[in-house]
């Protein structure tokens, strides 16, 4: 994690007491299938900065051990729920994230594999689970990242060569899961919790208050007045109409457009990228946090990456640049893996995208001046959840105005205005 100055919940930086020698030997014994197993040394620190996760905590862990086998070092991630905020802990016990994620890594993910191996492509998509649990407490486990020479990008923005490798391996991930929609149906069917299926989302202050911020600048921006009808028209129903378009495969199917098993939360925290010396630039990127994957439209993943992924260049032509690239990508693992399904075309994937602009709506109002402001280090994400005065100072960031001053003329041309 280097020397930054990273900020970290107190349950982030306090271990449980659950999680210790005995607990890890335990099993690591079973795992590696060494019952005389014992561990000598167990280092404990943090493993994700203040806001990095909202929904779970995760812990680094350097395990020395010894067996009959000899002497061995292990560097291993924990990943559980807080304990020490217990209203936060009473609702996420309530939500599937943890269920989500033991499916990807043990059920879906695995699969996912296998059907890249069989067509000759050896993508890996995520490291081996090696511990879940559900009860009596939600944990998992499973191989650090970091001594293979992965990290995650902070100080930073992304380089284009990082972008394309992040979508490539998108690209891959929703190929397989076309092809495993169309001819086993039912092998992905459990996924279906979302980040709007978290109890109490839809009525929390940081949802709830963001068009009226949003509508705010537009009132007091005259540059931006013009466009304050078409939101106060959207702001009492926009939410429900998102909810369309969330559950539309579960609810609404449609025999024209294209669903994937999305990621559905693509975002720079959630991905690590591997460098390589000789190349002078990064080679490989492993998605993680798989909490909310769940079966959506195709343009979800897309769309959130559009505003909380790509640089303020990519965002100003709607991605067309980097999404045109995954596209490619797309359709060659489709072929590559033996799609039965017929073949997405490209002016169908962004007839999609516009189709679904309650999500722009959403993440233009609700999410980008979020991001902008920790990105730019003028707000601490907590505080943006937390207190609502700190949002609010957020919709008026120059980045902010800024972006929103470009991207609006783009929804109008767009006709996102159209039929609301």
């Amino acid at each position: 994690m280097g020397v930054e100055n990273i900020e970290y919940n107190a349950d982030e930086l306090q271990a449980p007491a659950w999680l210790n020698a005995q607990f890890i030997g335990g099993i690591l014994s079973v795992y590696e299938s060494v019952p005389d197993l014992k561990v000598t040394n167990l280092e404990i620190t943090p493993a994700s900065a203040q806001g990095d996760h909202y929904a779970s905590v995760m812990f680094r862990t350097k395990v020395e051990y010894t067996s009959s086998k000899g002497k061995f070092t292990k560097p291993l991630i924990i990943k559980t729920m807080p304990e020490q905020d217990g209203h936060k802990k009473e609702l996420l016990a309530e939500s599937h994230l943890f269920e989500t994620e033991i499916g990807m890594y043990c059920h879906a993910l695995p699969e996912f594999e296998r059907i890249l191996r069989e067509a000759g492509d050896d993508t890996k998509l995520f490291v081996p689970c090696i511990y879940h649990s559900l009860t009596p407490r939600k944990v998992l486990i499973f191989e650090d990242l970091v001594p293979q020479g992965y990290t995650v990008i902070r100080n930073s923005p992304p380089s284009d060569g990082d972008l394309k490798l992040a979508y490539t391996k998108l690209a891959k991930w929703h190929a397989v899961s076309m092809k495993l929609i169309n001819e086993q149906p039912n092998f992905l069917k459990e996924y279906k919790y979302g980040f709007f299926e978290m109890p109490t989302v839809q009525a929390d202050p940081f949802i709830t208050t963001a068009m009226g911020s949003f509508i705010k600048v537009l009132d007091k921006i005259p540059e931006l007045r013009k466009y304050k009808p078409h939101f106060e028209k959207i702001k009492d129903n926009y939410m429900e109409r998102l909810q369309v378009e969330m559950h539309e495969y579960h609810k609404y199917r449609r025999n024209d457009r294209y669903y994937v098993l999305c990621h559905g939360d693509f975002h720079l925290r959630n991905m690590m990228f591997r460098h390589n010396k000789k190349l002078g630039a990064n080679d490989d990127v492993m998605l993680v946090d798989f909490q909310f994957c769940n079966l959506v439209p195709i343009t979800i993943d897309l769309t959130y990456s559009i505003y909380m992924l790509m640089e303020p260049q990519h965002r100003r032509e709607m991605g067309i640049s980097l999404i045109n690239d995954y596209f490619s990508v797309l359709l060659e693992t489709l072929k590559k893996i033996g799609y039965k399904g017929e073949m997405p075309t490209q002016n169908g994937l962004w007839s999609q995208i516009q189709h679904n602009k309650y999500y722009d709506f959403f993440m233009i109002t609700t999410l980008l001046p979020l991001m902008l402001g920790v990105k730019n280090n003028t707000l601490k994400m907590h505080e943006a959840l937390q207190n609502p005065e700190a949002r609010l100072k957020s919709y008026f960031f120059d980045s902010y105005v800024k972006e929103v001053s470009e991207l609006l003329p783009k929804y109008e041309k767009l006709g996102y205005f159209n039929d609301l």
